[in-house]
């Protein structure tokens, strides 16, 4: 019984060290295009993940919006899900960091839509990965008039894209746990027009 009540005393400053940044800034804007959702993140890239980045090994983070009409009489209604996968990769030959955005997963030959953009410090490629504007999650067509909704914004490390021996190597590592995470409401007067 003591160690139960120990281990649940100690869980808030184990999620505290996890602690690698914060959603800072969310806002949502209804257009005649649709939904379009714009953050500022402040993230801090534990040592771990930086050390991997400066050997070479791309690091990717997964955006991902999901707009949820609440309902009373039943579960929540997911209406629209938007996904967006970045790349963050140093070219040691080069010197140069690559910041690369796609709105599909990466393929492994390489092929696929996406940005890229070439950075010299690595301070400005996060700043840019830190920057979210404009971004359509959902069409107009999905958001009804008079109805609130409720938004949920996350931003992780995709471990999955790291290479085997680190994916062994990170489980239970909170060095490499990387979510910060957010929602917001959008009031039906909002979404009235």
């Amino acid at each position: 019984m003591f160690a139960c009540l120990l281990a649940l005393w100690a869980l808030p400053s184990a999620v505290r060290a996890q602690h690698h940044g914060e959603v800072a800034d969310l806002q949502l804007e209804r257009t005649a295009e649709g939904l379009l959702l714009s953050a500022a993140l402040q993230l801090e890239l534990p040592e771990v993940v930086e050390d991997a980045l400066y050997k070479g090994i791309s690091m990717h983070f997964i955006a991902e919006a999901e707009v949820v009409r609440q309902r009373w009489y039943w579960s929540d209604k997911t209406v629209a899900r938007a996904t967006r996968f970045l790349r963050l990769n140093y070219q040691p030959l080069t010197r140069r960091w690559r910041l690369t955005q796609s709105p599909v997963p990466f393929a492994a030959n390489g092929l696929g839509v996406s940005l890229g953009q070439n950075f010299e410090e690595l301070p400005d490629a996060l700043s840019a990965m830190q920057r979210i504007a404009r971004w359509k999650i959902a069409d107009e067509a999905q958001i009804d008039e008079g109805v609130p909704y409720v938004v949920n914004f996350q931003f992780r490390l995709d471990m999955s894209q790291l290479p085997r021996p680190l994916q062994i190597g990170a489980v239970g590592r909170s060095g490499w746990d990387i979510v910060l995470a957010r929602s917001v409401r959008l009031p039906a007067a909002e979404a009235a027009r």
